[in-house]
């Protein structure tokens, strides 16, 4: 319930903000994503996604930049994408 209500706080002062500002707010905010994500970069027809678990979303909003790390069979690696083409959305 905690986080709903933190949502709707948030989206209620977005409104009052410009695009600009909203796309900077939101960019900040992810600095502290941590937990279970897929992040999707999609450009065109050319799609990649990734799956973040138990780890951290963070952003250089400055560079316009998303980066986190992600573990598969062949081991542990480093993701860099735009922010403007990159999608995440919390898994369970």
């Amino acid at each position: 319930m905690k986080r709903f209500v933190l949502i709707v706080f948030v989206l209620m002062g977005l409104i009052a903000c410009s695009e600009e500002q909203q796309n900077k707010i939101s960019r900040l905010g992810v600095t502290w994503l941590e937990g279970d994500y897929r992040v999707t970069y999609a450009d065109g027809s050319h799609v990649n996604s990734w799956e973040v678990r138990d780890g951290k979303v963070t952003s250089e909003p400055a560079k316009g930049y998303y980066y986190f790390w992600v573990k598969n069979d062949k081991g542990r690696f480093y993701v860099q994408t735009p922010i403007a083409r990159t999608y995440i959305e919390e898994i369970e």
